[in-house]
């Protein structure tokens, strides 16, 4: 691999020749192929205990697991099902270290393609809110796939800038991630296009653009709550500089360990290095909080994470609006938690009261609200702000469409239910035909009769969308968009 010549010699003078040889040796081997499982379907241990694959665990990630790469994950109808996530492993590491709980509002404000974004939606399970935020319009609507394909159901996806959403939410959420866009130098290997884009920009463009992003996601993080910082860059410019600037900057911001408290000894025998004060041109001791990982030093490529906490102040902020549970079948008008007098239409009633009453107690489904929008119907997270004038993708669980008298479930409502609690399922086994038929959105023959209406159609008993039954007519309703190519 031809280096830049300018980034060669930094990276020279930053490990010292014996340890530079040692990263250089490393980057004519293959990368690392990995997939997160999602646990908000399936635990890691079941996942193994069932899987296609052959894996083993990445260390440093409870539900991460390293794969052959002559396998193809991509290809089985587990990856429809949303139940992994392909992800470079060291890409894994800042969601894993930022500490959500459930019903927190979380941001991940550089969000696409989502690999981070699924990652904090299976933490919450499905309580609080998860804004989902990349100022691409076009990344964005693949972060949306990702998310409803993972089954998220407490979801805003929003396609703005930092300074718009910081005008709408100050203070609003408990947890931030800011995986910043920066020069990409632990991508090299993996992509080494990335390197005309470093020549091109150098580090001192990036820098800049994180200088604009982290004020404004200070001014949205409440006092007492966590951002986590992330680049995919080795840069001291981007990474204990820019912890510096923020440490300067925002005397309300305190830098803390990334590592879990106890866990400093597993992290380190993983290959996780430390902050480099002496990489920077005021040295600042704090910044060994902070994690790097080499791609010489563990299975994966390069990453960078620091995590401060905002200080408790005197603020106090105001009580989220309230909304009526969802259990109770109400409507809203858009963009407004005022519920409407008129009922909700019969048809969607009567689908809302088919799945299973003790399901409806889970809080994917009970601290919820349902709004319509036209035809279009969403069940929507009682700590969702108001969206007014904001480019909004996708606001809650998209439960799908009223058509004069019946109601159509959507793509994103299948992967958002489990098989237990709908009451009309079509299960196959994954080597059944008929399972990548349907991923094709072609027709299909079940070879029994199905009970008439919207069957969940499931592989091993994960939801892969609907099929729409009327006695031995069964239309196939996978997403067009999803299929499998």
């Amino acid at each position: 691999m031809n280096l830049p010549k300018a980034y060669e010699q930094r990276m020279r003078d930053m490990l010292g020749e014996e340890e530079f040889r040692a990263y250089v040796a490393c980057l004519s081997k293959n990368v690392s192929s990995a997939l997160r499982v999602n646990t908000g379907k399936v635990s890691a241990e079941e996942f193994a205990g069932f899987a296609p694959f052959a894996l083993t665990r990445v260390p440093w990630i409870s539900n991460g697991y390293y794969y052959e790469y002559t396998d193809a994950p991509s290809k089985h109808p587990y990856y429809y099902a949303g139940l992994y996530y392909l992800q470079e492993p060291s890409a894994m590491t800042p969601a894993s270290l930022l500490p959500v709980s459930e019903g927190d509002r979380v941001l991940d404000l550089c969000a696409a393609p989502g690999g981070k974004s699924t990652e904090l939606a299976s933490k919450l399970k499905g309580t609080g809110l998860l804004v989902a935020n990349d100022i691409s319009a076009t990344r964005a609507k693949a972060l949306l796939k990702n998310l409803e394909l993972f089954g998220a159901t407490n979801i805003l996806v929003t396609s703005e800038s930092s300074e718009k959403l910081s005008e709408r939410f100050p203070e609003f959420f408990d947890k931030i991630l800011v995986d910043a866009p920066c020069s990409g130098e632990g991508m090299f290997r993996k992509q080494p296009a990335i390197m005309r884009n470093w020549e091109q920009y150098g580090t001192e463009y990036y820098r800049n653009l994180q200088h604009e992003i982290l004020p404004q996601a200070i001014r949205m993080l409440k006092p007492g709550g966590m951002l986590l910082y992330s680049t995919c860059t080795f840069s001291p410019m981007e990474d204990e500089e820019t912890v510096s600037y923020v440490l300067s900057s925002f005397p309300e911001m305190e830098l803390v360990s990334a590592i879990p408290e106890g866990r400093e000894a597993d992290y380190e025998s993983y290959g996780f290095l430390h902050g480099r004060p002496e990489w920077m041109q005021e040295p600042l001791p704090e910044v060994t909080k902070c994690v790097r990982l080499f791609p010489h030093k563990l299975e994966g490529e390069g990453h960078f994470v620091a995590l401060f906490r905002k200080k408790e102040s005197a603020y106090e902020l105001p009580a989220a609006s309230s909304q009526e549970s969802f259990g109770k079948f109400r409507r809203v008008g858009r963009n407004t938690s005022q519920p409407r007098a008129e009922r909700l239409p019969e048809a969607l009633t009567d689908w809302l009261n088919s799945i299973d009453p003790e399901a409806r107690k889970a809080p994917k489904w009970a601290d919820k609200t349902i709004r319509i929008d036209g035809e279009r119907v969403y069940a929507v997270p009682s700590a969702m702000p108001d969206v007014k004038g904001l480019r909004v993708l996708r606001t809650g669980w998209f439960l799908g469409e009223v058509k004069k008298d019946r109601f159509e479930p959507s793509q994103a409502c299948a992967m958002g239910l489990s098989s237990a609690e709908y009451p009309n399922v079509y299960n196959m086994t994954a080597d059944d035909p008929n399972v990548v038929r349907y991923l094709k959105c072609e027709s299909i023959d079940p070879g029994k009769k199905l009970s008439d209406g919207q069957a969940l159609v499931c592989v091993d008993g994960f939801p892969l969308g609907f099929v729409r039954v009327k006695g031995d007519m069964v239309k196939n309703r996978y997403l067009p968009g999803w299929r499998m190519m």
